[in-house]
Formats: C-alpha cells, sequence, structure tokens
C-alpha cells in the first residue's frame, strides 16, 4: 500500500520524533541509553510504571547495531515498531495532541513548543525575584520592628519610589522590592510566582524576566505621570504584566490554543476586578488607600506588547506579523513620552506638589 502522507506531513511527524527524542536524551549526546529510555516510560504520561527488565527488553530490540545506545533512526523505529506500538503509541499520541499544538496551515513557524512546560533549563527567574523581595522585607523588619507596615525601614527607604526623588532614577524599578505589610508580600509572591513560572517553562526566564521589568518600569512612569503625588511599594505592575502575557501567548497562537475564549475570558476578569476595586473603592467610596492603579494598568499593557514581541509564537501569519509591528511601535513610543515627560518637565511635579 502507498505512503498517503505528503512531504509536509512526513516532515512534521518527523519534528515531532526529534522532538521527543531531544526531550529525553538528557545528556545530548544524541543517543538515547537504557537510564533515559527508562525516563521515557516511566514518564507522567504513563499510567504505571514498566519493570526494569521490560525496559532493557525494549532497548534490545530497538538498538539495531547493539552499541547499547539508541541513535534517532532507532527511535524512530523503536517508536513505529509494531510489537512496541502498544508501549509508544499511547505516550506519542498524547505528546503530540496535548504537548504539541496542531498547526494548521500556516506559511512560517518561529520557534516550536515542542518542549513546552519544560525544567531544562529550570523555571527559577521568578523565584529568585521572590526571594530578594522576601529577604529585604525580612531585613526591613529585623533593623525596625513594624516598618514594614508603612514602608519605611532602611531598605524601603532607599528603594520605594518616591514621585518627589525622581532623580533617583533606580526607584522606577526598585520599588517592586518594597511592599506594605506581610499580606501585601504573600499575595504578589503567589501570584508572580503561580503565573510565571508556567510562562518560564515554555518562553524561557529570560522572556518572562523581560516581561516582568518592562511592566514594573512602566507602572511606575505612567503613575508619575497620571498620579503624580502617589508613592509606589509591590510588584503590581510586574504581576499585572506576566497577567497580560498570558493574554498575548492566547492571542499569538490562538488557533493552537485548546478553548483559547474561556482562557482569555479568566485573565480579562481577574484583571478587571482588581483594577475595577481600586478605582471604585478611591472615586466613588473616597477610601484613603492611595493604591497605584495606574501602575496595574500600565503594567497590564507593556505586559501585552511586550509579550506579543518577545514570547514565542507557534506559527507567525501575516496577521500576527502586523501585530508584532504595532506592538512594538506602540510600546516604543509610550516608554518614550514617558521617560521624556519625567525627565524634560519638571514644572509639572512641581505644580502637583504645590497642589497637596
Amino acid at each position: 500500500m502507498a505512503n498517503s502522507e505528503t512531504p509536509l506531513q512526513a516532515s512534521r511527524k518527523n519534528a515531532y520524533y526529534r522532538s521527543i527524542f531531544d526531550k529525553y536524551d538528557r545528556d545530548h549526546d544524541g543517543f538515547i541509553n537504557i537510564g533515559e529510555l527508562n525516563d521515557l516510560i516511566e514518564s507522567r504520561e504513563y499510567d504505571h510504571d514498566i519493570p526494569e527488565h521490560v525496559v532493557r527488553k525494549i532497548h534490545q530490540m530497538a538498538d539495531q547495531n547493539h552499541d547499547d545506545r539508541i541513535d534517532f533512526t532507532e527511535f524512530v523505529d523503536m517508536i513505529n515498531h509494531p510489537d512496541l506500538q502498544y508501549v509508544f503509541g499511547h505516550y506519542v499520541n498524547r505528546y503530540i495532541q496535548m504537548v504539541v499544538p496542531r498547526r494548521r496551515g500556516a506559511s512560517e513557524v518561529d520557534g516550536a513548543y515542542d518542549d513546552q512546560y519544560s525544567c531544562y533549563p529550570p523555571a527559577v527567574g521568578m523565584i529568585i525575584i521572590s526571594l530578594i523581595e522576601v529577604i529585604f522585607f525580612c531585613v526591613d523588619e529585623a533593623i525596625e520592628a513594624d516598618s514594614t507596615k508603612s514602608a519605611s525601614g532602611p531598605i524601603s527607604s532607599v528603594f520605594i519610589y518616591d514621585p518627589y526623588k525622581r532623580q533617583e532614577a533606580w526607584r522606577f524599578i526598585t520599588y517592586m522590592f518594597v511592599h506594605v505589610g506581610a499580606f501585601h508580600l504573600f499575595v504578589n509572591l503567589l501570584v508572580q510566582i503561580l503565573l510565571g513560572t508556567p510562562l518560564e517553562m515554555v518562553h524561557r526566564w529570560w522572556r518572562v524576566l523581560l516581561i516582568y521589568f518592562a511592566g514594573v518600569l512602566a507602572g511606575s512612569l505612567a503613575t508619575s505621570i497620571a498620579d503624580p503625588t502617589v508613592r509606589l511599594a509591590g510588584a503590581s505592575g510586574g504581576v499585572y504584566s506576566l497577567i497580560t502575557a498570558h493574554i498575548a501567548t492566547i492571542i499569538m497562537n490562538w488557533r493552537e490554543m485548546s478553548f483559547p475564549i474561556v482562557q482569555l475570558f479568566i485573565f480579562l476578569i481577574i484583571m478587571a476586578s482588581d483594577i475595577g476595586t481600586a478605582i471604585y473603592n478611591r472615586y466613588f467610596l473616597e477610601m484613603d488607600e492611595h493604591i497605584g492603579y495606574m501602575a496595574h494598568f500600565a503594567g497590564a499593557i507593556a505586559g501585552l506588547l511586550v509579550g506579543l514581541n518577545v514570547l514565542r509564537n507557534l506559527e507567525v501569519t501575516t496577521v500576527e506579523r502586523v501585530i508584532w509591528w504595532l506592538s512594538i511601535v506602540t510600546y516604543c513610543l509610550l516608554m518614550a513620552i514617558a521617560i521624556i515627560w519625567n525627565f524634560a518637565w519638571p514644572e509639572y511635579f512641581l505644580k502637583s506638589r504645590e497642589r497637596i
């Protein structure tokens, strides 16, 4: 019977197999040894472990040249071996369906999700940031008891964003390390780890941290203009950038995502409810909370715009290419306006101070 696969289909299937092979070739030597084969078979895709002697037998069947290791060609033959379909068929099908989103005819591929949710390299970016925030919080509390309730400790005093110390430019970033009270710290840590770590496992730590810091910087710059008398503490700008980074992933991989409308709706509800609550409390209930809601909003915008540019996109379509350019131009324009406004118009901030 003739092979009904087109060259494109064969190429994609080969890419799938290559992604599986590379995932379990732990030492990246181009071969799979018995230990790595055991890791593959005992992976979480299986309901039950397979005995070690069975793994050894499978390895012997697949090792055609008897060099005690499986190269890529032998690996593909093993996957398609009729006597091993019961073992590997379930794994390959689930891997392709769940880990690798389906491609639907896009003309260009910009990276792939073949190894998404991988722990190599370790997703520790947000964990490190969170640990630094905890350390600074504990140091302030140890030096001056209860100072964290008002962000008046020695570290907070140097790091917090103060609109009347804008010449100390580091404050536009370092306010993310300052938290007012343990609950404020806990909520930020919880959200940024829960949202940031999955992104790191797919897109790598440096992309996620780039988005995070973009949100932090955008939050302070926007607040300095729209709410020039507010001091800022906390990483909410960065946290909101992570929320909209997820939205950016959904937008750029809409046809490849599972239930994209549901996922988009959830993230929009989370974001809108928090920002809406902050605005309502401040302007309608006139509660003296002085929450920097503009930092939340600006962080969200930055996360979306930067996320559209730096996060991995499975397929690049013509529309997505236009979105990419619009987002990068918009982000650069907004940041340029905010920076120039801050450093070229000092009279604006002096007038704001006089109104207090």
